[in-house]
């Protein structure tokens, strides 16, 4: 009875927390303060009632959480909810500030204090220096919710709230170190130098475990279609499980752990969620990480005690100033450095260090840290002073910032915003003009309303279109403006390119190589370099990928593995053509809607079309020359797009049919599932290989033709088939090698190198054959062979041509007036070699 009404009590508890955390968040968006904050003072409000008022609160008093329950409930959803919804682009870019900030930065600050709090104080120097390690680790949670109100930059937030997930990690680990040293009672050289290492190996060993943990559930999550609970599920495991192995297993930064974990897969593993779940998941680790916010800051204020911050009121001065000054350098010294260390990164500006340096609030993790000692000599006291110090930050810091901000400047909109939302505004009042006519059909709609509705559209789509010229005039000139527009081209291919992958049309390795595409054409535009021609299919990509396919194709085991491997990247390679010149017909199509033509530069609206016209047209013609030299292999890759397409169009329909109550639930649930196992057949299946007669091929060589139907079956049994991409070299120049190469499929051109000068010498098409100088005397190439379309080719060993001439005698002496003829017409055609 006594665990029945200890579990009653505890529920009951937690449900009325959760309900004065609902009451606290309409409170906190009715005053339009930051909901931690309001938290913490609902918990100080709710302790004080709870002492003088009914006897039911004071279950909800007694109510505490213990460290642990903080660092491996709370903080794995916290930290994981942060690192997946980080902005990973921006992060990438501005990596440097943050690393600084979050390991030289901490363990700056964490000496400052600790010097200053040893020097004023009778507190021992390493326990000052755990002290400090505890107070620099921040909390921005009330600041970002301040900053998604107020529209703040972006980088401003991922630089604040990247400093955070990083520097929690340092905080934890060199607590934990710092713990030990007072535990063994000594402090040395050698302890700091042991130190020194345990803090590199347990922090880089936690982002290794966290990223291979990221890497195996993104690749479990890429098997499963459409299931919202086993893909939240297997996420929640990803964040829990990276924490525990880390901590518990390999000892190592759980937190770290998470962070990589939770950044890994808001890159390279957000595509391998489906499409369809990606919004409940996004809400469910949004509630998840408001949910533990809310639990944490409301026992905060309820463990707040007053009069024991007021007797160590001095101390607690002492602690607050000391803390704000170690801050203060911290930013202000190792920004700039930032600056020097990583030139390419755009400098962050004062404003962005005095916000950084103000919204450095402390929460979860400093108390969570400070609860865990235990055993130790100033265990009340530090809880007091960071209890303190969390308070001062989130009622001062924390309700002051919002008008810091604003003072800055920092809430105004940039003139590209500004245009943005212009440009939204008149876009959507365009819209609204054209729907009005449809109120009037029927005749019950009054025509003098209708009327004025449009004289009122009329006039507000003028005004907008007059504040755009007027700010294009005084706050752009015409290199922002190219690199507004280009911008907003750009991110309109990438959810177009989004679009594709979520119905099935595009394959998720096709997507991420279109969307490297657009980011490499955004980073030179952002640095002010030429726009790339090559992003997708450069004539120099990928030699590493391209040697090891070489090497395979070497060793007669390996050989069908290259085979396969060359035949996906020329599926790959068709597919991303495709989308290209989809994502370019878009853009094309929609630039009239997305513009006001009229305000904006001729050149600049003329340079975005030719641009577009130039993908657009190259990908037409790759999509053609693969048409045309692999007929077979379009074919296949169009019936299954075909396939595709109608399965996606029949879900659709189910869906849709669902929802209004036409087709029962359970039976449209049958229906979808059939049809989400056909697409992964679809999309698993293998291409149908390029049927092609070899017999018929060597018919066309002229050193096969006489030779007889026997003769050209033995030779046909020892050819081996390569499928190749385009611009893929077959042979290289002074190689040695050992094989001819007949053609079957593609177009190859002939060069040789002369003086570091690539000269063309020739074009093979079907039926032409090279290589046979190597295949008779093993003498080394004399020119580059390489595939300007998709090439199938046919190749005969040294080896196995020696056993072929055994009983065709005929065909040596054929194939050796054949190489010294080619080598006659090469020596015609190459330039004179001497000074």
């Amino acid at each position: 009875m006594e665990s029945a009404h200890f579990v009653a009590s505890l529920v009951a508890t937690i449900v009325g927390l959760l309900l004065v955390a609902s009451f606290t968040s309409t409170l906190a968006k009715r005053l339009h303060l930051p909901f931690t904050v309001m938290l913490v003072i609902a918990g100080m409000l709710l302790a004080i009632l709870a002492r003088h008022g009914p006897h039911f609160l004071h279950g909800i008093v007694q109510f505490t959480i213990s460290p642990e329950v903080i660092l491996f409930v709370f903080l794995p959803t916290l930290i994981y909810e942060s690192a997946f919804n980080l902005d990973y682009r921006q992060l990438r870019q501005n990596i440097m500030p943050v690393l600084l900030l979050a390991v030289p930065g901490l363990l700056l600050s964490t000496c400052i204090i600790g010097f200053v709090i040893h020097y004023f104080t009778s507190i021992d120097f390493v326990a000052a220096l755990l002290l400090g390690s505890i107070l620099s680790a921040t909390d921005p949670v009330a600041v970002i919710s301040i900053f998604k109100q107020l529209g703040t930059p972006k980088r401003l937030t991922v630089l604040v709230e990247g400093e955070s997930l990083f520097n929690d990690a340092t905080s934890i680990v060199v607590s934990k170190i710092l713990v030990g040293i007072i535990a063994a009672g000594y402090f040395s050289k050698a302890t700091i130098a042991s130190g020194i290492v345990d803090f590199f190996v347990v922090f880089l060993g936690g982002i290794l475990v966290g990223c291979l943990a990221a890497i195996i559930i993104g690749l479990i999550l890429g098997q499963i279609e459409s299931d919202s609970f086993i893909e939240i599920s297997l996420t929640t495991i990803l964040a829990y499980f990276s924490f525990l192995i880390a901590e518990e297993l390999f000892h190592v930064s759980g937190v770290m752990a998470t962070v990589a974990a939770g950044v890994t897969m808001s890159s390279w593993g957000r595509t391998k969620i489906s499409p369809s779940v990606a919004g409940y998941m996004e809400n469910f680790w949004e509630y998840m990480a408001h949910l533990a916010n809310a639990l944490i800051f409301l026992l905060v204020g309820l463990r707040v005690e007053l009069k024991a911050l007021l007797t160590s009121f001095d101390l607690l001065l002492l602690v607050v100033v000391t803390m704000l000054i170690s801050r203060e350098l911290v930013l202000f010294i190792l920004v700039p450095l930032s600056r020097s260390l990583a030139p390419q990164v755009e400098p962050v500006n004062r404003q962005y260090q005095t916000v950084m340096w103000w919204g450095g609030l402390r929460g979860a993790i400093a108390l969570a840290i400070v609860l865990s000692l235990k055993d130790f000599a100033y265990a009340d006291t530090f809880i007091a002073l960071v209890m303190g110090a969390v308070l001062f930050t989130l009622l001062v810091q924390g309700l002051t910032i919002e008008k810091l901000v604003r003072w800055l400047g920092l809430n105004k909109l940039s003139p590209a915003d500004k245009i943005t939302r212009a440009e939204g505004l008149l876009t959507a009042k365009e819209h609204a003009l054209k729907r009005i006519p449809e109120l009037q059909q029927g005749g019950l709609f009054s025509q003098r309303v209708a009327g004025k509705m449009q004289k009122l559209c009329n006039e507000e789509i003028d005004l907008l279109r007059h504040t755009l010229k007027q700010l294009r005039h005084e706050a752009f000139d015409r290199d922002q403006e190219r690199l507004l527009l280009f911008s907003k081209c750009l991110g309109e291919e990438k959810n177009f390119y989004y679009e594709l992958f979520s119905k099935n049309h595009l394959s998720e390795q096709a997507m991420k190589d279109l969307w490297n595409s657009v980011d490499l054409q955004y980073d030179a535009l952002r640095t002010g370099k030429p726009l790339p021609h090559f992003t997708l299919h450069s004539p120099t990509a990928n030699p590493l990928k391209r040697a090891f396919a070489k090497f395979f194709s070497r060793m007669p085991v390996l050989r069908r593995i290259s085979e396969h491997w060359r035949m996906i990247v020329i599926a790959r390679e068709y597919e991303e053509a495709w989308g290209r010149y989809q994502g370019s017909t878009k853009i094309l199509a929609n630039i009239k809607k997305m513009f006001s033509l009229e305000a904006i530069p001729k050149d600049v609206i003329n340079e975005i079309i030719e641009h577009y016209q130039y993908w657009r047209d190259s990908a037409r013609q790759r999509i053609d020359r693969t048409a045309e030299q692999l007929p077979e292999f379009v074919n296949s890759m169009q019936l299954r797009l075909a396939g595709l397409l109608i399965t996606q169009a029949q879900e659709e329909v189910i869906t849709s049919e669902t929802r209004s109550g036409f087709i029962p639930s359970g039976v449209a649930k049958t229906i979808l599932k059939e049809l989400f196992a056909k697409v992964y057949v679809l999309r698993e299946r293998d291409l149908n290989p390029l049927q092609i007669d070899p017999a018929e091929l060597l018919r066309k060589v002229p050193f096969f033709k006489d030779i007889t139907a026997d003769e050209i079956t033995r030779v046909t049994e020892k050819l081996k088939p390569l499928t190749l991409p385009e611009n893929e070299i077959v042979i290289r120049q002074n190689e040695r090698g050992d094989t001819l190469y007949l053609i079957s499929r593609g177009v190859i051109r002939v060069s040789h190198n002369v003086k570091g000068k690539e000269i063309d010498l020739a074009t093979l098409i079907a039926g032409d054959f090279f290589g046979e100088m190597a295949l008779l005397y093993h003498e080394p190439r004399t020119a580059t062979c390489r595939t300007i379309t998709p090439c199938v080719l046919y190749a005969l060993k040294h080896e196995d041509f020696m056993e072929i001439q055994q009983t065709c005698s005929e065909i040596r002496k054929t194939l050796e007036e054949a190489a010294k003829k080619r080598t006659e017409e090469l020596h015609k055609t190459m330039p004179d070699n001497k000074d």
